[in-house]
């Protein structure tokens, strides 16, 4: 509740902000990224999405990709190999009335239960990481893609995943979770064989990369993105004053560049 409030006043926000500045450093970080941009109806920048848009979120998690697709007036297909995070997803969309069909679909993708040349946007964000083979993941990606259709595709950076080996509890290396690091020419590499032309690589949020070391000195369950702990208030606080400073843009940019949490890749299915 107190966050709808938050979000129906632009006054209010800024003064919560200026009180409590590590409570938005997640915000921050995805609308500097341009992050679920209502105005232009981007997913991220160069992935614009619009009523005449069929959308396929495979690995959607709990839907935000999905629900923003929604929102902009696409038909949506919702999958996932995760009942409890499609159940999300049904939740978040209780209520709501879509201007075009939503569905969730229960898939491993292997195969997608699509038809061809269904989708003119395709989104898997963090989920090549965990499939036994990428190859045959990514050729039903394109399967299912229009001709020209637009990509967002997302891996761990590699350099932020070495730091996790050595900090991570095994369970984080073996199914379902990740299988397997990417390296950066290894990821662009795999998009375009199977068929894509690559249209933009961009590296997201070093902030993300130290929030998940630091997420480790937990004893509990958090959240992510919460301050709930002492060390993760500290880092938050740290990054939200490192950004008031007249150098911070410049020291996120390199920061980013040299260990994001994220690699991404906007591509486009050759006709």
């Amino acid at each position: 509740m107190f966050n709808r409030i938050l979000n129906s006043s632009p006054v209010l926000r800024r003064l919560h902000e200026w009180l409590r500045p590590e409570k938005f450093v997640t915000i921050w970080e995805g609308e500097h990224f341009g992050l679920f941009n209502k105005q232009t109806r981007e997913l991220v920048g160069g992935f614009p999405i619009g009523p005449d848009d069929t959308v396929v979120d495979v690995g959607c998690g709990a839907g935000c990709a999905s629900i923003f697709a929604s929102e902009c007036g696409a038909a949506v297909f919702a999958v996932d190999i995760d009942p409890h995070a499609l159940a999300t997803v049904e939740e978040r969309m209780r209520g709501r009335k879509p201007a075009r069909p939503f569905r969730t679909l229960l898939s491993d993708a292997n195969p997608l239960p699509l038809p061809d040349n269904l989708a003119s946007r395709i989104v898997a964000q963090e989920v090549l990481e965990h499939v036994d083979d990428p190859r045959q993941f990514l050729a039903e990606l394109v399967r299912v893609g229009q001709p020209d259709a637009l990509y967002l595709l997302s891996v761990p950076d590699p350099v932020a995943e070495s730091v996790q080996k050595r900090l991570a509890p095994e369970v984080y290396w073996r199914k379902p979770n990740h299988l397997r690091i990417f390296e950066r020419e290894e990821f662009a590499d795999l998009v375009r064989e199977a068929g894509l032309r690559i249209e933009k690589r961009l590296p997201y949020s070093f902030f993300w990369s130290m929030w998940w070391f630091l997420f480790w000195s937990a004893e509990c369950d958090v959240a992510a993105g919460a301050p709930a702990t002492p060390v993760l208030a500290h880092w938050n606080k740290t990054w939200a004053a490192l950004m008031k400073t007249p150098n911070g843009p410049k020291i996120k940019q390199a920061l980013d560049e040299t260990m994001p949490k994220s690699q991404v890749i906007l591509a486009r299915k050759v006709a």
